[in-house]
């Protein structure tokens, strides 16, 4: 085929085919020689662009930054300086103060929104400069050009110039003129080991870059050129001199009126480098290392929390107790607004450094309410029945209330209220410690590091340790939990709640009578040997959570959560919004009839009854055991104890079937008796409580052999042989009881 175009019967390819003078020559586009230049174009554009484009390597790579804590707001909480021991913050994600900006351009590079990176007329006028006066005077380069030297580094020579002026180019291609001033005002030096604008306008006037005068930010945009002239004893008046020539050009300029610059001129250079923001210090230690955090922390709150502590904790110095340490939490977001990890850290003492927040420290009582709450919504209890308050020994454990009284039997609402112990451990024992233990590591306390055997039942009264910060984000998730489910799953909170507003404040102030006093459900705890207070207390916007003691563990007598944790807890809470109102009953529920006396499920003899709200589980829940033809009357023991504060109870239980009872030992117990100075085991008192109190004399048998007898008081102090025992006690009208016990 003839014409413009052939088909190529090998190929199928069309070949199109130009006329020239000279003949026929194939198009670019299909290859021969033509086509080759073609493709050399092409890939030699391709690399320009790829030149133009991309970054330069080893942009500030491997800088080490300092460790810097913003608040939530963006406030300065503090900072620690990086590992190259510099003051060098971490690029901030603002653009840089228009003063800072428009100084430094025009002390740097006027011309700087001009050029593409390098700007020819600089540098001629530096070559001829420096030709004329035989040395060094200029060097004609950008703020760019700057840029690409400190990141780079290396020696000032025409070669590094060079390299310089093309890898300006080529950061201009790729980022904006604003950029460019942001890497510079980042990475510039400024004197000493300070490095960077924000760094610098902390360190020589104590406040942010986007905050400083005229004069300062005209003096910070000529220390690079000369950054030791910072430095007291150095040739400050050249830099004074060099600042007033630059805000006079800011005033030619329009920048600055005649008032401003008047008024800057006579401003004074900075003096010594401040100190930054120490606030939140133990937090700021905690943080991750050289790079910007924005937390959570409320500024305002954070500094007032942080004065609240130091004046409790500053007062309780004086008193043995070191360290105290408080955090806030908004239940809303479970996050933590507030953190003082130990209080007056300028106070030098043992332990200061310590951030007792996210230590592990002994409960005290502090896990008590969890317990309550989760008996309650496994229907284990009721919110009032009936727990026994009397001596016991459950395997050499033998707890006590912090008054050394027992008072028989507590409604449970009252038990936590005033943090009863003895009450507490028969319910953990009722409900079950593995029980406990699971629901503690699901409410994330992250210290329960041994099985729950290793704790008993010593778990609920400080014989594990936690965390500040765990605590307070387990009450703080409790609140949470209520506030998003009214329903009824959420009562044994409510009730939970409704028990821990009754605790007894130390300001001895009642908010039903003061309408001005803050409400909040509270619960303090206080660890064996008075090493640790607690104090925990709720509103339905926050948690705050106290812990106060003795960094290195060591006990203060005296020292209770509700005289030395509680007060700061309530210092805090007042520092805190009003609360929008109170926790609501939840409107979903089971209502069933509860024994006004024992509070359990009413039975069929209970003469007195109240409808309740409860939880489904409730229902399960075993009726009241403690009547009998309308007759309220509780076992011997708890009677025994019950009686003396409670002048209202009358009864001699004829319906019960036992008229006494051994209040110590317990049938099956193990008994020690350590030796005494000369040798001799001391042995234990053996005690038995009977219905009839002083009218009945009770015959003592230890192993088949009369060993005594008791009237009033009904107790005997006894030495038994290594082995296994019967104590069997008689009383004046033949009933009998016996316990079984071994002595190791």
């Amino acid at each position: 085929m003839g014409g413009p175009a052939a088909q190529n019967g090998i190929t199928g390819r069309i070949v199109t085919y130009v006329r020239h003078k000279k003949g026929d020559v194939r198009h670019p586009n299909v290859g021969g020689p033509a086509s080759w230049k073609s493709w050399v174009r092409m890939t030699l554009l391709a690399l320009l662009l790829l030149w133009f484009f991309v970054i330069p390597m080893g942009l500030f790579r491997g800088v080490q930054y300092s460790t810097v804590v913003e608040s939530a707001e963006g406030e300065l909480l503090g900072a620690r300086i990086a590992a190259d021991g510099q003051w060098r913050f971490p690029q901030s994600q603002e653009a840089v103060p228009e003063r800072f900006a428009k100084a430094l351009v025009q002390f740097e590079d006027r011309h700087f929104y001009r050029h593409p990176g390098v700007n020819p007329g600089a540098i001629v006028r530096a070559l001829r400069d420096n030709a004329r006066s035989g040395h060094v005077v200029s060097g004609g380069s950008t703020i760019t050009m700057q840029v690409v030297r400190l990141s780079r580094g290396g020696e000032r020579t025409i070669w590094n110039k060079i390299i310089e002026a093309e890898e300006a180019i080529r950061l201009e291609c790729r980022h904006k003129k604003r950029e460019i001033l942001a890497l510079y005002a980042a990475n510039a030096p400024f004197g000493g080991n300070v490095v960077g604008l924000e760094a610098a306008a902390w360190r020589y006037f104590g406040r942010p870059a986007s905050e400083l005068s005229w004069a300062e930010s005209a003096t910070l945009a000529v220390l690079p050129n000369a950054p030791a002239s910072i430095h007291p004893g150095r040739d400050r008046e050249a830099l004074r001199n060099k600042r007033n020539r630059l805000l006079a050009r800011l005033h030619e300029r329009g920048d600055i009126d005649f008032d401003t610059y008047r008024e800057s001129i006579e401003e004074p250079l900075p003096d010594e480098p401040m100190p930054l923001p120490g606030y939140a210090s133990h937090f700021v230690e905690s943080a991750p290392k050289g790079v910007r955090t924005r937390s959570t922390l409320r500024f305002g709150l954070q500094k007032a929390v942080e004065e609240a502590i130091r004046r409790r904790s500053d007062a309780l110095a004086s008193e043995g107790v070191a360290d105290m340490a408080a955090i806030v939490m908004d239940n809303g977001t479970g996050e933590i607004v507030a953190y003082v990890g130990n209080s007056s850290p300028s106070r030098d003492r043992p332990g200061v450094q310590v951030d007792i927040a996210d230590a592990p420290r002994s409960t005290g009582s502090i896990l008590k309410p969890f317990l309550y709450a989760d008996a309650l919504e496994a229907g284990t209890i009721l919110p009032e029945t009936l727990l026994p308050d009397i001596p016991v020994n459950m395997g050499g454990f033998a707890p006590q209330n912090f008054d050394r009284q027992f008072y028989g039997a507590v409604h449970a609402s009252d038990a936590l209220a005033r943090s009863l112990n003895v009450p507490a451990v028969f319910l953990l024992r009722k409900y079950g410690v593995e029980r406990f233990y699971e629901d503690l590591k699901a409410r994330g306390i992250t210290t329960l590091t041994r099985p729950a055997g290793h704790y008993g039942l010593s778990l609920i009264l400080g014989g594990a340790e936690a965390k500040l910060t765990d605590i307070t984000a387990a009450y703080s998730a409790m609140v949470r939990d209520f506030s998003t489910s009214l329903e009824m799953t959420s009562l044994p909170i409510w009730y939970t709640f409704e028990a821990l507003k009754e605790v007894n404040r130390p300001d001895q102030l009642d908010w039903r009578l003061i309408g001005s006093v803050r409400k909040a459900a509270w619960k303090t705890g206080t660890s064996y040997g008075f090493r640790d207070a607690w104090a925990v207390g709720m509103t339905p916007e926050y948690t705050i959570g106290v812990w106060a003691g003795n960094a290195d563990g060591g006990g203060v007598p005296g020292l209770t959560g509700a005289r030395a944790a509680g007060p700061a807890m309530f210092d805090i809470l007042n520092l805190l919004p009003e609360s929008r109102g109170w926790f609501q009953e939840p409107a979903e529920g089971v209502v069933a009839n509860v024994c006004s006396d024992s509070g359990y499920l009413a039975g069929p003899d209970c003469p007195e009854e109240e409808p309740m709200l409860l939880p489904q589980a409730a229902l399960d829940s075993e009726p009241c055991p403690y009547h009998g033809g309308g007759e309220f009357a509780l076992p011997p023991t708890m009677e025994w104890y019950y009686r003396p504060h409670h002048p209202e109870y009358v009864t001699y239980g004829k319906h019960q079937d036992a008229v006494m009872e051994f209040i110590y030992p317990s049938s099956g117990s193990v008994l020690h008796f350590p030796p005494q100075m000369s040798g001799e085991a001391h042995g234990a008192v053996f005690r038995v409580a009977h219905r009839r109190g002083n009218d009945v004399t009770l015959w003592w048998h230890l192993d088949g052999s009369f060993i005594g007898e008791t009237t009033f008081v009904h107790q005997l102090r006894l030495s038994p042989q290594k082995g296994k025992h019967i104590l069997t006690v008689v009383d004046s009208n033949g009933e009998s009881i016996s316990v079984i016990f071994t002595v190791l």
